[in-house]
């Protein structure tokens, strides 16, 4: 896709660019760098998301990129005509808020499980959508600020795991492209005190009641972890030498949050969830990484022992899968 196409569609138009619910690294990054971009060609636009920014992390990369953003309720006053970018999101899906603008345009990385007509769609299998956004700037040549690139380039790193999960080239070439212009003081400063106090605790519970069957580890958190947190335990689940694929879930506001975690060429995880959740929920993603949730109107579906039937419907899609491939 041509991004100077994008730039046409949005001229002259209120804009907003939405990320998913409960945004991570690599979606703040690919938002802020499409502000940036259209604000090189005079186009203003408002990022914003639905749910909460709950971890210090993420807070503490709002305040050293400068990045800002507003959750759904703090925009009292977008209208039907105003035009929203999808940004490392895609619309219809369980993870997005529908608000009241016209859904234009869509820049994501994820694979499409509801069909959309945008008028501009960028979908493409890469490591980061922040990739997909960097090389925007590389295309038409706008410039490139030293706190946007070191905003993109940690993006990129946090979604790829450092370039070791669903990395492609563009990936490795957007990373060295945006070196030469971040500062990566601030992306070193963004690896630094990036663990919370009371994950600890959050870890600890996953750890005491792993349960592995046919090298797929199980951990529940039996109290409220922020979804990205709830993240980085499915990848260390993962890190465990007696497991392929990890399942870990967690209990949120709005009902049990699950992540999906798989070593490449052993399972889809975004089919996995997809399948397994199918009759209580939703979920999708990668074939490395994926997520899901399950309301907090259909928790009585799993019956009187919630861990066995997720257990058991998990393993029966993970079969399933199997047998069809």
């Amino acid at each position: 896709m041509n991004p100077l196409d994008l730039i046409n569609i949005l001229k002259g138009h209120r804009v907003f660019i939405q990320t998913h619910n409960f945004p991570d690294p690599d979606a703040v990054s690919s938002a802020f760098g499409l502000q940036q971009l259209l604000d090189f060609y005079d186009i203003p636009s408002t990022l914003c998301y639905d749910g909460k920014i709950d971890r210090s992390s993420l807070k503490k990369m709002l305040d050293t990129f400068g990045v800002t953003m507003y959750c759904e309720g703090e925009i009292t006053d977008m209208q039907p005509d105003d035009l929203i970018v999808l940004a490392d999101s895609q619309k219809l899906n369980g993870n997005i808020t529908c608000m009241a603008g016209n859904y234009i345009a869509c820049v994501d990385h994820h694979p499409t499980m509801f069909p959309f007509a945008y008028q501009y769609k960028d979908i493409r299998p890469v490591g980061s959508c922040a990739s997909i956004v960097a090389s925007y700037f590389r295309q038409t040549g706008a410039p490139l600020s030293a706190n946007c690139a070191a905003a993109l380039a940690y993006g990129i790193k946090m979604d790829t795991a450092d370039l070791t999960r669903g990395t492609v080239a563009l990936d490795m070439e957007m990373l060295s492209y945006l070196f030469t212009y971040a500062d990566w003081n601030l992306v070193t400063e963004m690896y630094s005190n990036t663990m919370e106090f009371d994950d600890l605790r959050a870890y600890g519970a996953a750890i005491q009641n792993i349960q592995i069957f046919q090298r797929t580890g199980f951990a529940y958190i039996p109290f409220h972890s922020a979804q990205a947190l709830v993240a980085i335990i499915s990848d260390f689940i993962l890190s465990l030498d007696l497991v392929d694929i990890a399942v870990v879930y967690a209990r949120q506001e709005e009902g049990l949050r699950f992540s999906i975690r798989c070593r490449p060429g052993r399972i889809h995880a975004g089919l996995l969830v997809s399948k397994a959740l199918k009759p209580y929920g939703n979920g999708g993603g990668h074939p490395s990484m994926a997520g899901g949730l399950i309301p907090n109107g259909s928790l009585e579906l799993l019956g009187e022992n919630m861990h066995a039937t997720i257990h058991a419907v998990f393993l029966d899609a993970i079969a399933g899968m199997k047998e069809d491939a």
